[in-house]
């Protein structure tokens, strides 16, 4: 029988704010505990609050890494994608997050790294780099990025165009995208809004689909963001 064996993180000499600022984060069990704790919480509070309803889980792929795109409405968008996922795949899931807003005060990091499990994109400079992460992420079967590739919430409810840095990741490669899309969550907590209304959510997600036969390349990069987007508009009937 080989003997169990445990090896601290790596990462135990640094700080806590330094810890949760790096990327990839080393696996710790407190923060584990504490992210567990707050799904139960959280998925609970949009059940009642929000009256959260997800269909299409069925379309969410058993194994391997997968993205799922959505469109942008609000904070709440990122929470009702992470409900809809199993909690055994919890800190398996990295959504993407503004590294300019969510990376720059202990409160918001702490929320983001904690909580969420957020992956740092820079969406005005260091693109390349957060690109090259999210690759590093997708290679490593079993993983969830979770991407809105609008880029910012909207501020008026509608869709927007979606930018090339999804179709610059799914080109070429053999990683299935699932495309989703959030009915209420811009009505219950609009940009600029202090507290959510407790308006109804509506979750739908879409049938996974990949395009390992576009070459990556800008043309292909374009046709898969028009792609994407088309089918999360559908979604929304």
């Amino acid at each position: 029988m080989t003997p169990w064996s445990y090896e601290p993180a790596a990462d135990l000499d640094q700080n806590m704010v330094e810890r949760l600022r790096r990327f990839p984060r080393q696996p710790d069990m407190l923060v584990y505990g504490l992210r567990s704790t707050a799904a139960l919480a959280l998925r609970g509070w949009l059940r009642v609050y929000h009256r959260l309803e997800i269909s299409g889980v069925e379309n969410l792929p058993q194994d391997g890494s997968f993205i799922l795109v959505a469109n942008h409405a609000s904070h709440l968008d990122t929470l009702c994608l992470l409900a809809a996922l199993p909690l055994r795949k919890l800190h398996r899931a990295f959504p993407a997050a503004a590294k300019d807003y969510f990376f720059v005060d202990v409160p918001r990091l702490a929320f983001a790294a904690v909580v969420v499990n957020a992956l740092p994109f820079g969406r005005q400079s260091q693109i390349r780099q957060s690109l090259g992460l999210c690759r590093e992420l997708l290679a490593n079967p079993g993983n969830i990025l979770i991407l809105f590739p609008e880029g910012t919430r909207t501020v008026n409810g509608e869709i927007g165009e979606f930018r090339p840095g999804i179709g610059m990741l799914a080109g070429g490669a053999n990683i299935p995208v699932v495309p989703c899309f959030l009915d209420g969550a811009f009505k219950a907590w609009p940009k600029g809004r202090f507290i959510p209304r407790p308006v109804k959510i509506r979750l739908r997600i879409g049938a996974p689909r990949t395009f390992a036969d576009l070459a990556a390349g800008k043309e292909a990069a374009e046709r898969i963001c028009a792609e994407l987007r088309r089918a999360v508009v559908e979604l929304a009937g």
